[in-house]
């Protein structure tokens, strides 16, 4: 897997794969025109072979790749979006067509059909396109399985560093392996988030980057130690390996910050949160269509298991506790009961078996599960009355996990910004590992959706949701 991870990463592959395919699409605009006759019909006296156009379709290979290369098409980065990628291609194709058109037309004005060029770009666009989005779901996933990464160091784990921790748990598809974090603060650099370990303080900057093979170092740190920055950056120089820093604009995400100039001065401001009026309003109302709309499925398979429960373990069947909603607002959060009822007054005699991190409480073999209790969480299946809340608004889809009072109660002052959404059924870390992830890193990945929230991150959550429900990761 990894051999093939590196062809694919590969950047003579891209070349190669252009070439063939603009010389695909070329080729399949001229059958189009001359042989269909699609669209208008090739008068008497104008068609022109295959053999006529082969000169000029490698003129315009040329062409779309000189474009390419003024475009930035084969500069792209792992963090550059499909989007910018893709904008960057349809600019390289629209160019290098037009500097086609116009050598052609200008030596040979009646040899050639001007369709066939709006042929050609259309096709070269889905084709490129195409097989751009192919190699970048096969780059996303192999990454995701430890192929083709990235080493990085981050050094600062205050709120910057905290920012960048959340970015990379939350896109494991860039390729990017965070080794560990070095922090000014003794007490800091020696206590580990979540999976991300702690490495010691900036004395041991030149160890670890020669011990841990590290690629990138992304510098953290608070503007006002500007000398200790600069000296890192000479430090990473100095041992070949690229820094990159992090703007400390007031300790703000660089996404709530636009860029503004009045009569040439920079203005920095700070944009209005992401959860608005409106955008509250669009998520509630997708949250009630898609709710309403999947009502056929689920309500059946709600009441089928309400039945089971009563049938097997009896009274209640519905177990409601109470959580901490939007704003730390608490709210009745329902389950199906999966456990025994004295299980709340049980927990304290379990302590000594968390195998949770932070405030949390988990056991994978807990002994207060019914059997069909653990049926159901296998499934998630217990979660299914939340449907309920939803439809009443004390939660989401898609959204940070409801935290319990006490749990609340010992957050430190950064993981109280999960409190800044409204709950949900599900989430980013239910599809980033779920039971299996540290306290710390179901924080960092909560964080990460409120200051990150569209509705197009909420959908790919709702996408991923049932495939991480059949693997069964986690789910205890």
């Amino acid at each position: 897997m990894r051999w093939l991870s590196n062809v694919i990463a590969a950047q003579w592959l891209r070349y190669v794969l252009d070439i063939m395919g603009i010389a695909l699409a070329s080729v399949l605009a001229w059958y189009i025109r001359y042989q269909t006759s699609f669209f208008r019909k090739v008068e008497p006296g104008y068609y022109s072979s295959l053999d006529s156009y082969l000169l000029l379709f490698g003129f315009l290979i040329l062409s779309i790749l000189g474009a390419f290369y003024l475009n930035r098409v084969y500069s792209v980065q792992r963090r550059t979006t499909a989007f910018e990628e893709l904008g960057r291609m349809v600019n390289g194709v629209v160019m290098g067509i037009m500097i086609s058109v116009v050598v052609t037309f200008g030596m040979r004005p009646l040899a050639f059909s001007r369709l066939l060029f709006i042929y050609d770009a259309a096709l070269i666009v889905l084709f490129l396109g195409t097989i751009r989005l192919v190699r970048r779901l096969l780059l996303g996933y192999l990454r995701s399985k430890g192929y083709n990464l990235r080493r990085v160091l981050i050094v600062g784990a205050g709120e910057n560093g905290r920012a960048m921790l959340r970015a990379f748990a939350a896109e494991p598809q860039l390729g990017f392996q965070v080794v560990g974090f070095l922090d000014d603060n003794p007490q800091v650099g020696h206590t580990d988030i979540g999976r991300f370990r702690a490495l010691g303080t900036l004395l041991q900057l030149e160890s670890v980057l020669k011990s841990y093979k590290i690629d990138d170092v992304v510098i953290a740190l608070p503007w006002r130690v500007q000398p200790k920055i600069k000296s890192i950056v000479q430090r990473c120089e100095y041992a070949g390996i690229r820094p990159w820093v992090i703007p400390d604009t007031l300790q703000l995400n660089l996404s709530r910050i636009e860029i503004n100039e009045i009569g040439g001065v920079p203005l920095l401001g700070i944009k209005e949160s992401v959860f608005t009026r409106v955008s509250l309003f669009g998520k509630r109302a997708l949250d009630l269509f898609l709710i309403i709309l999947t009502s056929v499925l689920w309500l059946p398979l709600f009441l089928l298991i309400y039945v089971l429960i009563w049938i097997r373990d009896g009274q209640p069947v519905i177990f409601k506790q109470t959580r901490i909603g939007l704003k730390g607002k608490p709210f009745k959060v329902w389950k199906f009961r999966t456990m025994v009822p004295n299980a709340e007054a049980l927990q304290a005699q379990l302590m000594h078996k968390n195998e949770a991190s932070g405030p949390l409480f988990k056991m994978k073999d807990d002994p207060r599960l019914t059997t069909f209790g653990k049926f159901l969480r296998k499934w998630s299946l217990d979660e299914l009355p939340q449907a309920i809340n939803i439809l009443k608004g004390d939660m989401s889809i898609v959204g940070p996990r409801p935290g319990l009072p006490q749990e609340v109660e010992r957050y430190e002052p950064w993981q109280r910004q999960r409190l800044q959404a409204m709950p949900g059924l599900t989430g980013l870390w239910q599809v980033s590992g779920r039971s299996d992830l540290s306290f710390e890193e179901m924080c960092l990945l909560d964080i990460y959706y409120v200051e990150n929230w569209s509705t197009a991150l909420d959908l790919s959550v709702m996408v991923r949701t049932p495939l991480e429900v059949v693997r069964r990761k986690g789910a205890y």
